[in-house]
């Protein structure tokens, strides 16, 4: 017997499918609102990486604007007489940031705005000499020399572009305190000379309306620093031992000042021709892609290795081209203990490195170059923190308990950071914890919910592939 058609049945399976459909409606609605909360947090997570981001690079351009840079004053001088009358020089004189009491100090002038002939100029020699008053010393006057510097031939208005550097010291007191350096004004003499003879010498005095100046502190545990110039012979020639010829050169290095262990320090080298020396040229081979590369042996302190170079571009390349001055290159070493650190002038080198070059002059055993050293002192301790108090008590009757307590300190000075009393048994120095969040926390926030962002989307993506 055939079973009648039941009209309900259609009727229930449509019902079903309808609350089916309206129940994955929701569900998709529900996926759509935490993937939106996802993309929030994931926003909010980049946000808070991009400000964490932003204070950090704040927070290191402050700390290296605290690593304050050696002082200098830029000086602007009008000359007058002699071969270099009627135009304004302008040099930069620099000096070490700090020097302990009775350490050595050094000056050195660099010339930016360089003298220019007043007339036709024979080539030959020079003395130059600069000058300056420091502060608070016996003999107040610096003076700065370099004698028998080249005069290649000028002509009327032709730029003297050799001018060297130069490097004048002084004793810093034996008491700490700061040092003014200043040039000396009009009203008490010249500041700078250029003198080819005793008859024919140009005076220049800073300009009128001007008083540039710079400190230099005298502090303990500065370091001190002995460098100087030292006459140095060179026997060069190329590679394959061709265009061979002996020279003589001033080396100056003017060593740190305030060096401590385990920081890197930096040793100006510069150079210019002896009196009487042979000129250099450039060998019939040329210079290609060269670089000058001057060396020292390096000896002291725990420094690593026995000799250090530093180099810098070369414009002179055409074969033949006289070479007339030397380019100032930078010596960095890295001291790990506390002692005296010895440099002495080594070999230079024209070329892409120290084994590929085309032009080397060897360092010769006489005269022997002279050393120069500086003083590298202790590294600053930094104080360790003292362990947290803690109690005990105990009962005969019962098993033991320790109780530990944890005691917190209120920085003294108002919550601002700065201490304006030292409280007794501990030394505070400063506001710490106290000051706020730094980058490292709004880093570690965006961090922490970008991760957690990320996850979220991992697990919809997982229950969207499992449903179909």
């Amino acid at each position: 017997m055939t079973k009648d058609w039941d009209p309900v049945t259609p009727v229930a399976v449509g019902h079903l499918l309808c609350l089916e459909r309206r129940e994955t409606v929701q569900k998709s609605k529900a996926r759509r609102r935490l993937a939106l909360k996802t993309s929030a947090l994931g926003l909010a997570g980049t946000l808070a990486l991009f400000v964490g981001s932003i204070v950090g690079l704040a927070s290191s351009a402050e700390a290296a604007a605290e690593v304050a840079a050696a002082p200098s004053m830029t000086v602007t001088f009008n000359c007058t007489g002699g071969p270099f009358a009627g135009h304004p020089v302008t040099a930069t004189i620099s000096g070490p940031e700090s020097v302990a009491p009775g350490g050595s100090v050094e000056l050195k002038w660099t010339f930016t705005a360089k003298p220019k002939a007043a007339r036709d100029v024979t080539a030959g020699t020079m003395t130059i000499e600069g000058d300056v008053n420091v502060a608070t010393i016996a003999a107040p006057t610096v003076t700065a020399q370099k004698t028998s510097v080249p005069v290649p031939a000028l002509a009327t208005g032709a730029e003297f572009t050799a001018v060297p550097e130069l490097v004048g010291t002084f004793t810093a007191p034996t008491t700490t305190g700061q040092l003014t350096v200043t040039p000396v004004p009009a009203a008490t003499g010249g500041s700078l000379y250029f003198t080819l003879s005793t008859s024919d010498e140009t005076e220049c005095t800073p300009t009128t309306g001007t008083a540039p100046s710079m400190v230099i502190q005298v502090k303990t545990g500065g370091g001190t620093g002995t460098g100087g110039e030292t006459v140095v012979a060179y026997k060069c020639a190329t590679s394959t031992n061709t265009d061979s010829k002996d020279t003589s050169l001033n080396v100056t290095m003017t060593m740190p000042t305030g060096a401590e262990a385990n920081k890197e320090q930096s040793i100006n080298w510069s150079a210019t021709y002896a009196s009487g020396a042979a000129q250099l040229t450039v060998p019939a081979s040329g210079f290609t892609s060269a670089k000058f590369i001057a060396s020292a042996s390096v000896s002291g302190a725990g420094v690593s290795g026995t000799s250090v170079t530093g180099e810098t571009t070369f414009s002179t390349t055409t074969a033949g081209s006289p070479i007339t001055s030397f380019p100032s290159v930078t010596l960095k070493v890295k001291p790990t203990t506390a002692g005296t650190v010895t440099l002495k002038a080594s070999d230079i080198y024209f070329g892409t490195s120290t084994s590929v070059y085309q032009y080397k002059c060897t360092v010769q055993a006489s005269p022997a170059p002279k050393g120069h050293s500086f003083t590298v002192t202790a590294a600053s301790a930094s104080p360790s923190p003292s362990p947290s108090p803690s109690a005990s008590t105990s009962a005969s009757a019962k098993p033991t308990r320790t109780v530990t307590a944890t005691v917190t300190q209120t920085p003294v000075g108002g919550g601002n950071g700065k201490v304006t009393k030292t409280p007794k048994g501990a030394a505070e120095t400063g506001g710490g914890g106290d000051m706020g969040p730094d980058g490292r926390m709004f880093v570690l926030t965006g961090s922490l919910v970008v991760l957690a962002a990320a996850a979220g989307g991992l697990v919809l993506r997982r229950r969207s592939v499992s449903r179909g």
